[in-house]
């Protein structure tokens, strides 16, 4: 009970803080630049070369604040955040936190002030380090080649659509069905719903809780234009049938796309090649090593086969070495264009890179298997101490990086739900998430372990967990009123996160809706 003892000092700081822009005065600021005036004269009139169409006729509304008042304010902020650098973030889902080493955060300052527009033999490090991370990943994937355009998982999978459009179009196919999986993530379906298709979803078999075979077969037709999938799903667990599926989905003559966000266990032991995969993607910012950023800078790099490299988003990296030069190729006569601006968030593709390089062939393999050791350890431990935690489709005892648990006896039992345990969790300086919308699995909660935390940081926070389970039975509206200790309370009025008409997502448009005030 120690740690346990320990954790419930815990308290986060609440500072109250305004908005940057609330803190605006006009006038202020944070530093004056002296008029050059040497630069004017070399310079001229920038504004005359802007069509007068597209020039602003009133300054942007920027917050107006000091240096000084600035720094305390992002100070503050970052003090009322929950990370893996902070605490044991192992509660963040399929969002694979883990240690990103900060040696790599050095070679990015080292990177930060290239321009996308400056010439190619200025920036033949960086390309060569695109070029050979795309190596990388072929032989991680058993694909055969990579664009890190995509700025993210969902956008791969908007690219990996993309390109099963282009390809039935180039071959005079009207194909409109996409096929994806209920525990899938969810723009498995949304992406391909965009692009237009219609998607049909399999659900699994109600035992293994691993998709129905017999479901696939009765949904492919000849308007299948291709199947996205996750493997191992969001429950953890792996499909042991996928290059059956993939078979069956390109007798139809369908193609079939990897989702492979949830890789963190499999890296180094199954290949999107062998399981029979036309194409897939990684992110970098989860695998590999990347900080999410909140939301960003991400990439999703995205492989295919070799019938379908021309259908990749341009440029991708090639290497001339007639005149041993790397070089952005445009020539792609099928491809998809651009899904990003550039060349992708090349910052991300530099940790990656050197995560790799300072790993191996071997230490990646470790990477996956640690990962499984320490997710089954966390899976074994809840099963057998904490009563009212169950496992998805517990006939099936088999995850691999993940568990999406289910609260659904503790909430019969109690009146305490999954939302309240993460409310609770909270207080001990832990984040805990609970699954996809809709809930599927009842009063869900997934936790993904990674390969960076000790046995002993396990331990922590699953005595955490303990703790909060057995409030659940002996003090339960300690649980149902949580947070007490974090920087907001419980928050009732739920609207504000499904009612589109509420939601401002700048603080002009939170004036206009609301006057300022909530």
């Amino acid at each position: 009970m120690g740690i346990v003892r320990v954790r419930k000092g815990f308290h986060e700081a609440r500072w109250e803080e305004p908005i940057v822009f609330e803190l605006s005065n006009e006038g202020e600021r944070g530093i004056l630049i002296p008029v050059d005036d040497k630069i004017k004269r070399e310079v001229g009139d920038v504004l005359s070369s802007i069509p007068e169409h597209m020039r602003r006729k009133d300054p942007p509304r920027l917050p107006e604040i000091s240096q000084m008042r600035v720094l305390k304010h992002y100070l503050r902020l970052s003090q009322e955040t929950l990370g893996a650098d902070l605490n044991i973030d192992i509660g963040q889902g399929t969002c694979t936190m883990k240690y990103s080493p900060k040696v790599n955060e050095r070679f990015v300052s080292m990177v930060r002030e290239l321009h996308p527009y400056q010439d190619e033999e200025t920036v033949q490090g960086a390309l060569e380090i695109m070029y050979k991370l795309d190596l990388f990943l072929r032989e991680i994937s058993g694909l055969d080649r990579f664009s890190f355009q995509p700025g993210g998982g969902s956008q791969a999978i908007f690219a990996m659509a993309s390109i099963i459009r282009a390809y039935h179009k180039k071959r005079g196919e009207d194909r409109d069905e996409i096929i994806t999986t209920i525990f899938s993530h969810p723009s498995d379906a949304a992406a391909p719903a965009v692009k237009g298709f219609k998607v049909i979803t399999i659900y699994p078999d109600p035992e293994t809780g691993i998709p129905d075979v017999e479901a696939l077969k009765a949904a492919v037709s000849r308007r299948t234009a291709g199947m996205i999938v996750a493997n191992p799903e969001d429950t953890g667990i792996f499909n042991p049938r996928i290059k059956e599926f993939c078979d069956i989905v390109h007798e139809a003559g369908g193609l079939c796309g990897y989702d492979q966000a949830n890789a963190n266990g499999i890296i180094g032991i199954v290949r999107a090649r062998e399981c029979g995969f036309d194409m897939g993607f990684f992110n970098l910012h989860k695998t590999f090593s990347s900080p999410h950023g909140c939301g960003g800078p991400a990439v999703g790099a995205l492989g295919v086969r070799k019938e379908l490299e021309t259908f990749l988003p341009v440029p991708v990296v090639d290497y001339d070495p007639a005149r041993k030069l790397y070089y952005l190729n445009y020539d792609l006569p099928d491809t998809i264009g651009k899904v990003r601006e550039f060349y992708g968030v090349f910052p991300v593709v530099v940790r990656a890179y050197a995560w790799i390089m300072a790993l191996g062939e071997e230490g990646l393999k470790e990477v996956a298997e640690i990962a499984v050791l320490n997710n089954n350890y966390v899976m074994h431990r809840i099963l057998r101490e904490i009563r009212g935690a169950d496992i998805s489709y517990p006939a099936n005892k088999r995850r691999i990086e993940q568990v999406r648990y289910s609260l659904k006896k503790l909430k019969d039992e109690t009146g305490v739900g999954a939302e309240d345990v993460i409310r609770r969790m909270a207080d001990f300086g832990f984040h805990l998430w609970t699954s996809h919308h809709p809930w599927i699995i009842p009063e869900p909660l997934t936790i993904e372990p990674t390969e960076s935390y000790s046995k002993e940081e396990l331990d922590e926070y699953i005595e955490a967990l303990k703790e909060v389970f057995r409030e659940a039975y002996e003090e339960p509206e300690t649980v149902i009123n949580a947070p007490h200790r974090s920087v907001i309370h419980k928050i009732e009025d739920n609207s504000w996160f499904s009612d589109p008409k509420k939601w401002s997502i700048t603080w002009r448009l939170f004036l206009k809706k609301h006057g300022g005030k909530l």
